[in-house]
């Protein structure tokens, strides 16, 4: 395994290795240094974190729940293939339940200062990781304050696929400093508790950013899967 990760951690309290182990995974996943189909050895990563191969056996059966890894039978784990498929879906999703969370949010007058920290620091980022990762936070930070704890909870669920989305189809497609304006627009407009106009925004945003970033079909016949159409009704 090529990857730079941390060396040998012996110190680390037995309770909290498969933490440890799960904290540091997520991160080196998600700023690319592990990139996209990296084989992850249990051993080789035991012997990198200074742990048995429980603590990291575990920690990547918790992130396989969270999508950024698949597990064979056979092959053994891996960090979660990014194709115009699974980009799709995780972006469904997140058309269905996103602008009406941010709706929700903006009726709540949440004042939203973490979405505008976020944005600050996607603006100072040095790499297109660190600005995936504040991109992730901006979009938290709208809708955490929704009032409906199940629904921030199925959003949490996406944010780690979606953030690995990002920072891969930046590679080919570098589009952050537009999306920063998005972001801009759509806070300015939350701000002014334009509840549905923010929410439209958000949807647009959305729904621009995985066309442009995965225009092929993932049929490979020439046709786009099906996203959700533009939520017409939201607000009303």
């Amino acid at each position: 395994m090529n990857a730079s990760l941390p060396g040998p951690t012996p110190a680390v309290p037995i309770p909290s290795r498969t933490q440890f182990v799960l904290e540091h995974l997520t991160q080196a996943i998600l700023t690319g240094q592990l990139p996209p189909g990296q084989p992850l050895v249990e051993i080789e990563l035991a012997g990198r974190f200074g742990v048995s191969k429980t603590p990291v056996r575990e920690a990547l059966k918790t992130l396989a729940g969270r999508g950024l890894v698949v597990m064979s039978e056979f092959k053994g784990a891996a960090v979660r293939a990014v194709d115009a498929t699974m980009a799709r879906s995780v972006y469904d999703v997140r058309l269905m339940l996103e602008p009406e969370a941010l709706r929700r949010s903006t009726l709540a007058h949440s004042g939203f200062a973490g979405a505008q920290e976020a944005l600050d620091r996607a603006d100072a980022a040095e790499d297109r990781a660190e600005r995936s990762l504040a991109n992730r936070d901006f979009h938290r930070a709208l809708y955490h304050p929704c009032g409906n704890p199940l629904l921030v909870r199925m959003l949490d669920d996406l944010r780690d696929q979606a953030a690995l989305v990002s920072v891969v189809a930046w590679e080919s497609t570098p589009s952050w400093e537009r999306e920063a304006e998005e972001h801009r627009r759509i806070l300015a407009r939350a701000l002014e508790g334009d509840a549905s106009g923010a929410a439209h925004l958000l949807y647009d945003h959305i729904a621009e950013f995985v066309r442009r970033a995965f225009p092929q079909s993932a049929t490979g016949e020439g046709r786009e899967p099906d996203i959700a159409a533009r939520p017409d009704a939201i607000g009303r």
